[in-house]
């Protein structure tokens, strides 16, 4: 377990984390003390943006009634929004969405235990109805609605998320990364696989809110811990792997926080606020 704060930044403006694996505990629990942390972070003027594979409204829902104007980076970077406003979307076309729905049925005839989630700004549609599949998509899409058939939802669309109960990178992730769509997938966990309109990541999203408020990337900290949290590692100066992170994210990195179980995010970010002074 790592116990060490890495170097942090003097001006400190916009602090983006993602959450699983990263601010929360391996029980998904946001750490008590963050709380505090985040009035405090109001009080100083520096800006605190959950950045994850989660809907707007899960996001908005966790955190909104601590942070005043909220701004949250959702779907893997597909949705910028504050409060209830949609800031930024960036679309997935119908044809991409219809493929990958077509391959994870095609796969599920196979024996493949998967579950899909078409994912619109606002509402995740969901057609796997038994218990154990909604108990892993909750966390994660607070809007979420049960249809008969997902092939007849006309919404538009940022996100095809995948669940795989028996782990998604050994077959279900090369099924699907393998279609011939203007979409990519990335892996954002042991079981989830996300496929988004080509090019579109969680760093499009961040540098979209340090161009709308004014913020550099000396003045940004960004956390992550795994591969969908890659792109926007670039995005900051203080650029934090928690110790439990992906080979790739530690890799890429410039400092490494403690782990997500020995609360590194806010630890760092005290330890921040700390260098900076009252």
């Amino acid at each position: 377990m790592s116990t060490t704060i890495p170097p942090v930044p003097a001006d400190l403006r916009l602090v983006v984390t993602d959450l699983d694996g990263t601010l929360l505990d391996d029980a998904k629990h946001i750490p008590d003390d963050l709380w505090p942390l985040l009035d405090e972070l109001t009080s100083r003027d520096i800006v605190f943006s959950p950045a994850s594979g989660r809907q707007a409204a899960t996001l908005l829902h966790q955190f909104g009634e601590a942070v005043p104007g909220l701004v949250v980076i959702a779907e893997n970077g597909a949705v910028v929004a504050r409060q209830n406003e949609i800031l930024r979307t960036q679309p997935l076309a119908a044809s991409s969405a219809a493929a990958v729905l077509a391959r994870a049925r095609s796969l599920q005839s196979d024996g493949a235990d998967i579950g899909v989630v078409l994912c619109s700004p606002e509402v995740a549609y969901v057609e796997r109805s038994d218990e154990r599949f909604l108990e892993q998509i909750r966390p994660y899409y607070y809007a979420n609605r049960i249809v008969d058939d997902l092939a007849a939802i006309d919404a538009e669309l940022v996100k095809v998320a995948v669940y795989d109960f028996d782990g998604i990178e050994d077959t279900t992730a090369p099924a699907i990364s393998g279609l011939p769509i203007d979409a990519e997938a990335v892996v954002s966990g042991q079981h989830w696989l996300d496929v988004m309109t080509r090019g579109v990541d969680k760093s499009q999203a961040v540098r979209a809110v340090q161009r709308r408020l004014g913020i550099s990337p000396a003045q940004t900290m960004v956390f992550g811990d795994y591969l969908n949290d890659l792109g926007m590692l670039g995005t900051a100066d203080w650029s934090y792997a928690v110790a439990n992170a992906h080979r790739s994210i530690l890799d890429a990195a410039r400092y490494v926080a403690p782990s997500n179980t020995d609360n590194g995010v806010v630890r760092t970010i005290r330890a921040a606020l700390d260098a900076a002074g009252s």
